[in-house]
């Protein structure tokens, strides 16, 4: 997947230089080619709108879609089933006929803008009367390159450490033995979790969830593995000491090909999930993990959770979520930034908060949540509909997503954002691979410096 991707983003120059429509520009401009901005984005929009990358099929986004065809009756909306196909993306711009609006990790946003592949959205959101205080800065701040913004950002992607406290217990630990403060601690407690002899593991202690998780620990010894400036950082020798911690515990633990070999064994998303069945004990996770893990109560799941503090002590997340951004040629520009004003306001929001709590009373099951962008939203969703879960592990879990909300960041924007994120998965899994930790990230930093240096002329 990350070689697929490297090599779809190589593309973008040659695509975008063979495009038309006025893809292949780079004006700062914040309208069409035209000119005529006022024209393009105010008003009340109709015609065609065509969405790349948004599936659409829960609750949660049926009622925003029903929220923006109400407002908008004259506009036919058309979304695929798929998530976001960079491929058909960069075709599509090739020949001209791109879609109106594309759903997007917000990790891309730098990437595409800086290629010209994306419109800045300047003039939209005066146009459509955005109001952009409503978002969170961290997530505005992720959207925006060269001072414009890029994108309009929905879902608010938080992490903290998911605990089977069953397990915890009976190892006469607690769920407060699960910090990433104390390194020594953690590998301590890692130690007294795992259960394993040889090559046959039974249970992972702490899993630190590599490769992924690479920029969380990181981040966790206060390493910023790309700049302010969005050049890459992959090398800092914190980060290079966050790696080599967290490769420790993997090979603590079986060895990198017994430990993948055993997590590919777990079922994620079902009831027989690795924290119900006590496969593993703890694990770094998403907000949108608890709302899987609700159904595994009847099976036996006693749920923990704690804060991910870095070294400092100060709580620690990683940022992820998507946006909606607007290509360049597209030919509803209008309707594109309608939608991504509609599924994003306040309002909205609380439509799809009253459609998801629907589906809980019907399934007799508890609200955990709605985590997005937008922090207003996410206030009165919170006052309106969060009560105590009738779970004391799953309030704790969810009480610690919220309390992560304001400490998390993403990482910097970049005009390579993409590639510094391939070199830096190629990077782990070299080092998972045997490599030292300095050694795959001092490559993965050349890669990536190579790519940012290309794009940026530094």
């Amino acid at each position: 997947m990350t070689r697929r991707r490297l090599a779809v983003l190589s593309l973008v120059p040659i695509l975008l230089a063979t495009g038309c429509a006025g893809v292949g520009s780079k004006s700062s401009g914040g309208g069409d080619s035209s000119g005529k901005s006022g024209s393009t984005w105010s008003g009340t929009p109709s015609g065609k709108l065509n969405i790349m990358g948004f599936g659409g099929e829960d609750e949660v986004a049926q009622a925003r879609i029903s929220a923006f065809q109400k407002a908008y009756p004259d506009v036919s909306v058309t979304h695929n089933k798929g998530d976001f196909d960079a491929q058909q993306f960069l075709t599509a711009l090739a020949s001209g006929n791109p879609p109106d609006l594309v759903y997007i990790d917000r990790n891309l946003i730098g990437t595409y803008a800086a290629k010209g592949a994306l419109q800045p959205l300047s003039d939209c959101v005066s146009g459509q009367q955005v109001d952009t205080g409503q978002y969170r800065p961290a997530a505005m701040r992720s959207v925006t390159y060269k001072d414009k913004p890029y994108g309009i950002p929905e879902f608010y992607i938080v992490s903290v450490d998911l605990v089977d406290a069953k397990t915890v217990k009976a190892a006469g630990l607690t769920v407060d033995d699960i910090q990433t403060k104390d390194w020594a601690a953690l590998k301590a407690t890692s130690a007294k979790l795992y259960e394993g002899s040889g090559s046959k593991i039974k249970r992972i202690g702490y899993d630190p969830k590599l490769p992924d998780s690479f920029p969380l620990w990181a981040a966790i010894n206060g390493a910023e593995i790309v700049k302010a400036d969005g050049s890459p950082n992959l090398n800092d020798p914190k980060a290079v000491e966050a790696l080599d911690f967290a490769l420790g515990l993997v090979k603590d633990q079986g060895g990198w090909g017994n430990f993948k070999a055993f997590r590919d064994s777990y079922d994620i998303f079902g009831e027989k999930n690795p924290l119900t069945v006590g496969s593993i004990a703890a694990f770094p996770m998403e907000n949108w993990y608890v709302n899987v893990l609700r159904d595994s109560r009847k099976a036996g799941l006693q749920l923990g959770a704690a804060p991910i503090l870095g070294r400092d002590g100060k709580p620690v997340s990683t940022l992820g979520g998507q946006a909606w951004a607007i290509p360049k040629g597209a030919k509803n520009p209008k309707a594109a930034c309608a939608w991504a004003k509609t599924m994003t306001t306040t309002d909205t929001w609380m439509k799809a908060a009253e459609a998801r709590m629907a589906t809980v009373k019907k399934d007799g099951s508890f609200f955990t949540g709605l985590f997005t962008a937008n922090k207003q939203a996410d206030d009165q969703i919170r006052e309106k509909y969060l009560t105590k879960a009738p779970d004391a592990g799953f309030e704790q879990a969810i009480q610690a997503f919220y309390a992560t909300l304001d400490s998390a960041k993403a990482l910097n924007p970049s005009p390579a954002g993409a590639e510094i994120d391939a070199a830096w998965k190629s990077g782990v899994a070299r080092a998972l691979g045997g490599q030292s930790a300095k050694a795959a990230l001092d490559q993965a930093q050349k890669e990536a410096q190579a790519a940012y240096s290309k794009v940026s002329g530094g």
